[in-house]
């Protein structure tokens, strides 16, 4: 008797046919679908028939895996879609989904050299691709993993091995005797994943110090001198300081090469969140101050974003190859055949390691460096040339634009007199959410918000192969019609 589980060749291959001329069909039809159906929780899961139980009799794979099909392409937000300018999520690569394919079917456990022999190999020449990409050393060290949020906080944590070794800090944790407090700095703009992981490594929350920004929202780098040496007059040491290269909001980069001098000179690990930004190094027009990604201790990158992988696909460099095994490892190195082998689980926090390396592989030999540059300079034009269109609509505000993110509101005509007013600032706020909700819900297109200097403002960020500058001309036309019939509709009595 056969397994539950198992497919004859035929099933499979005829399961497998079906289900990739659905998504080929998807990939065609995209630009004349709604980037998101606009439904609330409850019509999802009544689609999806939430709360019927496990069935108890098995049921015919090919039709499990068609309705599934049809739930996915007919319920989701089409981050592929040409008119999405949401989160930092890539459209994702054809490439990278039969890779995800192939991964799956292998099925290596990459936390081993012998469980992967060559899946290893893939993620160990990936990372050092990926390290060549943004000017990094070729020789550092690096792993895959889900996503920035883990990929910095694996760089916290090599940070923390070394720095607090005079305690031995992985022995004995941070209230050993003799331990001192940590601090750590970053740039009042920069993502939340600092507080989850000084939370979790015993840090805590207390130790952060928010810089504050200058105009263009980068990290000042007076203010960190200063936060330093009060730190260390106050009897604090301070572990780490955190730039920014792409912040979420507006893409800022913070001024990483005049940061890197700073920790130099005290002696501070210096880690970069690159998780949107850092690949932007690869093109001419990037921020000068990217080129102080090769100054780091450890840097983290997405490849689920700017090398349009799909998810999930994060990765974290670091300087010093051997700080990643001082950090995790409790295991000697492993020799075979005379050259030690690579055995990731020393590296981080996973033991049991997918695939991830293989998609990204894939994505960055079929585009090849000219073709990663190309892509990524081509979203940073196509937001500049939104700003550009922002500016020449009367009614919106164009209010920062870095990278592929353009920040702007909508502002009724004849409020304009009165921008600035605790009143009208607030009716503007309001506004410009239900600007946003609207949009969501007809699916003509996807923005997300961003909250600056206290005013909520409309997002718009493009890490997308599919938009063109037709998707990125429509946008500011449909914000003003959508904004002045709500607009309108709210002055009526």
């Amino acid at each position: 008797m056969m397994s539950p589980l198992a497919f004859s060749a035929a099933e499979f291959r005829a399961a497998g046919h079906r289900l990739v001329d659905r998504i080929a069909e998807l990939l065609v039809s995209l630009p004349a679908r709604p980037v998101t159906p606009g439904e609330g929780p409850e019509a999802v899961r009544n689609k999806l028939r939430a709360s019927a139980s496990l069935p108890w009799k098995a049921q015919e794979a090919s039709a499990v895996l068609e309705e599934a099909t049809e739930l996915l392409i007919e319920n989701s937000l089409h981050n592929g879609h040409p008119s999405f300018f949401g989160y930092i999520t890539s459209s994702p690569a054809p490439i990278g989904m039969l890779g995800d394919l192939l991964a799956a079917a292998i099925n290596p456990n990459l936390g081993a050299w012998t469980l992967s022999p060559m899946a290893t190999e893939i993620e160990s020449q990936t990372i050092r691709w990926i390290s060549e990409l943004i000017g990094y050393p070729s020789d550092c060290g690096g792993l895959l993993v889900s996503g920035g949020n883990m990929g910095n906080w694996v760089g916290l944590l090599a940070a923390h091995a070394p720095a607090g070794s005079a305690w031995k800090v992985r022995e004995s944790g941070m209230n050993a005797p003799g331990a001192r407090h940590f601090s750590v700095y970053v740039s009042g703009e920069a993502h939340t994943w600092l507080q989850k992981a000084s939370d979790l490594s015993g840090i805590g929350t207390n130790a952060i110090r928010w810089i504050e920004t200058n105009d263009h929202l980068r990290m000042n780098v007076d203010a960190l001198r200063t936060a330093i040496t009060r730190d260390r007059a106050d009897g604090f040491e301070p572990l780490i300081v955190v730039g920014t290269a792409g912040s979420v909001s507006t893409g800022a980069v913070d001024p990483l090469p005049a940061l890197a001098n700073i920790c130099r000179q005290e002696k501070i690990w210096f880690h970069v969140d690159g998780a949107y930004g850092g690949f932007a190094a690869v093109v001419p027009e990037a921020p000068e101050e990217i080129r102080g990604l090769a100054e780091t201790d450890s840097v983290a990158v997405d490849p689920h974003k700017w090398l349009y992988s799909p998810l999930e696909a994060g990765c974290v460099l670091v300087q010093r190859a051997g700080a990643l095994r001082e950090a995790f490892s409790y295991h000697p190195p492993y020799y075979y055949f005379g050259v030690e082998a690579t055995n990731y689980v020393d590296f981080g926090p996973q033991n049991s390691r997918g695939f991830r390396a293989l998609k990204v592989w894939l994505g960055l030999r079929q585009a090849g460096r000219e073709g990663c540059q190309r892509m990524i300079s081509q979203d940073i034009g196509l937001a500049r040339r939104l700003h550009d269109n922002v500016s020449k609509q009367e009614e919106l505000e164009p209010i920062i634009q870095g990278l592929s993110i353009s920040v702007f509101r909508y502002r009724p005509t004849e409020l304009l007199e009165k921008v600035g007013d605790p009143a009208t600032e607030t009716y503007l706020d309001q506004l410009n959410q239900r600007i946003q909700d609207r949009l969501e819900k007809t699916g003509t297109a996807f923005v997300s918000n961003a909250v600056i200097r206290g005013r909520y403002a409309l997002r718009a960020c493009i890490v997308n192969f599919n938009t063109t500058v037709e998707d990125v001309d429509a946008l500011p036309r449909v914000i003003a019609t959508l904004g002045r019939e709500l607009h309108e509709a709210s002055q009526s009595p």
